[in-house]
């Protein structure tokens, strides 16, 4: 069974690459596919410019909050071991946060 496999192998080889040796020439009066590349007055399709920078939106800066209202809200939710729970937990569906207080008076030093 399996000494037959080289022989096929060869005659289906051999039968490919006499199907891909074969040029067909091309019939008499037909327009070739595309217009030769050495021929100046060769009809070629007009140019076209698109700009890379159409459609393009210039970057907006994010509004940014006091620094020690942040640091207060840190401070009120647990200080960064609350942001390392946080990380460290199974990724859920999110859950409405309870909205925070307002923000208290600064600490004085």
């Amino acid at each position: 069974m399996f000494h037959c496999l080289p022989s096929r192998l060869a005659v289906a080889t051999a039968a490919l690459l006499a199907a891909a040796a074969q040029a067909q020439p091309q019939p008499k009066g037909a327009a070739p596919a595309r217009p030769d590349p050495l021929d100046p007055k060769a009809a070629v399709p007009a140019l076209t410019y698109r700009s890379a920078f159409d459609g393009y939106r210039a970057a907006t800066v994010p509004e940014v909050g006091s620094w020690p209202q942040a640091n207060d809200t840190v401070g009120r939710i647990g200080g960064w071991r609350a942001y390392a729970r946080e990380a460290a937990a199974p990724a859920t569906l999110a859950t409405p946060a309870t909205p925070a207080a307002a923000p208290s008076a600064p600490r004085k030093p």
